[in-house]
């Protein structure tokens, strides 16, 4: 089956209600407008487990993040990481375990379009932007707002829209860049505009695979002030391989090993761990 972006997500499933809520019935079960992130944890996974004909891709994985937490995960290919993101957006069901976005919503119990409008975004590591399109054009079909039939064909934007696109295109630095060919743009200015296609949707939790991965120094950096920008509005979960990058942005780093977290800590204390030393760092 293609791999579907979180573009087709968004533009062809149905919509949920205006106030943000699903409706109840099938798999939806976000019952109120918004996440209920009171507690402080934004995300919690326990004892996930997936298996894909005989290998098991997660085993009992349990983790958390804390509310505004920028965490990296690492680890060697296999680890998992792309298994875990796939059960928190619902592209993949896992066989035991259970998964939630704040207090509330079980993002088991939701598919992939419910825990988009819950409050959940994510970014593979290509970036798949609308190169025909200007970049201010593909922020504004990005935004959050009805994308029913009838609303989209009288659909104007607000002021607070127009202010919104602006401030995200400060935000991502490519203000001077609004009226440019999305084509046009280098990787990493793809890689920006991708991400902030995802803040018009207004996410509390983005899943960011290998975003600097192509880069040059400079984007690299650049998307570093980004992420730091981000933590505390936002939560971010960063898979990432480039340990200079994960060092710039990440207070706490988990390690995955065989569908498992083998270790969790600032970096230091993780590439001290002989055990991560010896499955994925190296010597």
């Amino acid at each position: 089956m293609a791999e579907l972006d979180w573009r087709e997500i968004v533009y062809q499933q149905p919509q949920p209600e205006l106030d943000g809520s699903v409706q109840e019935g099938g798999y939806g079960h976000v019952r109120q407008p918004g996440v209920d992130l009171s507690h402080g944890v934004a995300l919690y996974l326990d004892d996930i487990s997936v298996s894909f004909d005989g290998f098991r891709a997660l085993n009992k994985l349990s983790l958390s993040l804390n509310v505004g937490e920028l965490r990296c995960i690492i680890g060697p290919n296999g680890a998992g990481k792309t298994t875990m993101m796939d059960v928190v957006t619902g592209k993949t069901r896992p066989d035991s375990g259970s998964a939630f976005f704040g207090q509330t919503i079980d993002l088991l119990k939701l598919r992939e379009a419910e825990v988009v409008a819950a409050g959940v975004g994510r970014k593979f590591q290509k970036p798949t932007v609308f190169e025909d399109l200007s970049v201010q054009d593909n922020l504004e079909l990005a935004l959050k707002a009805d994308k029913r039939a009838r609303a989209t064909l009288f659909f104007r934007l607000s002021a607070a829209q127009r202010q919104r696109v602006g401030a995200v295109l400060e935000q991502i630095r490519l203000h001077d860049q609004a009226g440019r060919r999305a084509g046009d743009l280098s990787h990493g200015q793809k890689q920006w505009l991708e991400i902030g296609m995802l803040l018009m949707l207004e996410p509390q939790l983005l899943l960011l695979d290998e975003p600097v991965a192509g880069m040059t120094d400079f984007e690299t950096d650049r998307t570093a002030e980004l992420f730091v920008s981000l933590a505390g509005k936002h939560t971010l979960m960063v898979v990432e391989h480039d340990m200079d990058f994960v060092r710039k942005i990440a207070d706490k780093v988990t390690v995955l090993h065989e569908g498992s977290v083998l270790a969790e800590g600032s970096l230091d204390q993780v590439q001290a761990d002989e055990r991560v030393v010896e499955v994925y760092l190296g010597r």
